[in-house]
């Protein structure tokens, strides 16, 4: 039985994403996964936030923790879409103070054609942001690997 147990939270304006990118790169411990890469970690749940404000965080979350998951990931798309989710800082706390669960922001890795435009465009000019980012910042060569 895993230690980590991760529910994945993707965008609603990518409700059609299958998760390609996002399960390839926790295969792989790439990207905000990188983290699991010497521990027991498994994939036990994914859906959208619901469309903004993110209706979907105030229940998915509590399903999610009845499933067994104790890690929630919101997916890269949320740092990387234009412009980023404006919600995520109350996700951070409103999903800890609630459902006691941890939250990182990013799944895989940041593709480097996004990480060009959001650095040119200085999208992710607050503390928050490039906090957030962190995790799925990874290097060049693995941003090239999932433009």
């Amino acid at each position: 039985m895993a230690n980590i147990k991760v529910g994945i939270i993707i965008c609603d304006r990518y409700h059609t994403c299958a998760g390609g990118k996002c399960f390839r790169s926790f295969q792989n411990r790439e990207g905000a996964f990188e983290s699991y890469k010497d521990q027991e970690a498994e994939l036990a749940a994914y859906t959208t936030c619901g469309g903004c404000p993110g209706g979907n965080i105030e229940y998915a979350p509590e399903e999610m923790k009845k499933n067994g998951v104790t890690h929630i990931h919101f997916a890269t798309g949320l740092l990387v879409g234009y412009p980023p989710c404006p919600y995520m800082e109350h996700f951070k706390n409103f999903i800890p103070e609630k459902y006691g669960m941890k939250v990182v922001f990013g799944t895989h890795p940041i593709p480097q054609k996004y990480y060009l435009t959001h650095k040119n465009l200085n999208t992710w000019n607050t503390d928050f942001l490039q906090e957030s980012i962190q995790p799925a910042l990874a290097d060049e060569m693995t941003r090239l690997k999932y433009d």
